[in-house]
């Protein structure tokens, strides 16, 4: 999204929709899904419980670390991964006001 166009939204609006496109993909989905059980989870832990390619989980764990959903930690020669809590909890905050607006309103609609 070019500068022009990000000016008009708010800082909340814009990190709140790189959350959301960041989750946009059920195998991102599931990737979480599998830190969230595991509590952590080193890559290759990953590709074994997942149908996906070790590059397509690697493309998929770049895009959530980038949007800070997860963190990693080198060891050795692994990489591991978790819910980064801090992240996931403002998600969830900022998605319930988000969500909680439709209760303000009367419901007139169609």
């Amino acid at each position: 999204m070019g500068i022009s166009k990000t000016i008009t939204y708010s800082e909340q609006e814009i990190r709140l929709a790189k959350y959301v496109k960041a989750l946009a993909h059920p195998a991102r989905i599931s990737i979480l899904n599998l830190l969230l059980q595991k509590k952590a989870c080193v890559c290759g832990d990953i590709v074994d419980e997942l149908p996906l390619s070790q590059s397509t989980v690697s493309q998929h764990l770049k895009e959530l670390k980038e949007v800070g959903l997860i963190k990693g930690d080198i060891e050795g020669a692994s990489v591991c991964y978790c819910i980064n809590p801090v992240v996931w909890n403002e998600i969830g905050e900022q998605l319930g006001i988000f969500f909680d607006k439709m209760n303000e309103q009367d419901s007139t609609c169609c």
